[in-house]
C-alpha cells in the first residue's frame, strides 16, 4: 500500500584510457511509511481477518467505522488509541513480538482549515484487556521497552492489547473539530533472539482508533464520561514498518486536505 519512488539517477561521465563510460550512482529518497491513499484504505471495510474473540455482534467487528465523527458533543479531551489482536484462526507464532511507535492524533480545525498536531509520543502505555471488553477487565500486559524508545508486546489468549499515548490526553476546542486522524507505526520483532525466527508464521492484527473524553481528568464510567470517535481497519502486522490509520474524514476530504505524514 505505500507508494514506491524511483530512484534518482546521476550520471557521471569521465574519461579513461582514451574511452568514454558512464557511471550510474542510485541516490535513493527515503521511503514515506504512510500515505494519503493508505490513510483512505485503513477505512474502508472489511478488516483483513476477524479479531479473535470479539462477539459478532460488536458494530466494529467486521469493518471500520466513524461513530461520533466531528462530533465531540460536550467532550473537551481527546485520546488517540489502537489495539493488538490475534487472528480469529489464532497465532502459532511464540517467540514474535509487536513492537509499537509513534502514537499521533491530529485535529483538522474548522476555524482555518488546518492540521493540529495534539498528541504526539514515540511511546505508548496500555494493558491486556479481555478480547470482548466485558466489565472492562484488564491486567497488566506482556511490554518490553525497547532501546529506540518504542515498546514490544505480545498478545493472546483471551486478551488483546489496548493501547494510548503515555502523555495523555489533549484538550480540544469541540466547535473547532472538523476532522479527526489518528496513527500509529508497527512492525514483528523477534523476542528471543537466542531461539527460532518464527516470524513468518506470527499472526497479529493492529487497528487504530479515538475517543472524545468529557475532560482530561475524568475517570471511565462506562462510557458515561468518554465515546469513539471512530476506528480504522484491523491489519496484520508485518516485519516491515507500516503505518495503522482512522480518520473521521472522506475519501475526497483526505485528498484535498491530507493531513501530515511520515
Amino acid at each position: 500500500m505505500q507508494a514506491q519512488k524511483l530512484p534518482q539517477i546521476i550520471f557521471l561521465s569521465t574519461f579513461l584510457l582514451g574511452s568514454n563510460f558512464s557511471i550510474q550512482i542510485n541516490a535513493q529518497t527515503p521511503q514515506k511509511i504512510n500515505t494519503k491513499a493508505t490513510v483512505i484504505s485503513d477505512m474502508k471495510p472489511p478488516h483483513e481477518a476477524i479479531p479473535h474473540g470479539v462477539p459478532k455482534h460488536f458494530p466494529w467487528v467486521k469493518g471500520p467505522r466513524i461513530h461520533m465523527g466531528n462530533n465531540p458533543k460536550n467532550n473537551k479531551a481527546i485520546m488517540a488509541w489502537g489495539q493488538v489482536y490475534v487472528p480469529e484462526q489464532g497465532n502459532r507464532a511464540t517467540n514474535t513480538r509487536v513492537q509499537i511507535r509513534n502514537i499521533k492524533a491530529y485535529m483538522f480545525s474548522k476555524r482555518d482549515k488546518k492540521w493540529r498536531l495534539i498528541q504526539n509520543s514515540t511511546k505508548v502505555e496500555g494493558a491486556a484487556f479481555r478480547e470482548d471488553f466485558v466489565a472492562n477487565g484488564n491486567k497488566p500486559a506482556d511490554i518490553r521497552h525497547e532501546k529506540d524508545g518504542s515498546i514490544s508486546v505480545k498478545a493472546g489468549n483471551g486478551y488483546n492489547f489496548h493501547f494510548w499515548p503515555k502523555n495523555g490526553r489533549a484538550t480540544i476546542n469541540p466547535s473547532d473539530v472538523g476532522g479527526i486522524f489518528t496513527t500509529v507505526q508497527a512492525r514483528l520483532i523477534i523476542d528471543n533472539p537466542k531461539k527460532l525466527d518464527d516470524r513468518r508464521r506470527a499472526r497479529y492484527l493492529l487497528n487504530m482508533g479515538g475517543d472524545y473524553w468529557l475532560d482530561s481528568k475524568a475517570q471511565w464510567d462506562n462510557f458515561k464520561t468518554n465515546g469513539e470517535i471512530g476506528m480504522g481497519k484491523f491489519k496484520y502486522v508485518a516485519t516491515k514498518w507500516q503505518a495503522f490509520n482512522m480518520t473521521t474524514l472522506s475519501p475526497s476530504e483526505i485528498r484535498r486536505n491530507p493531513p501530515p505524514l511520515d
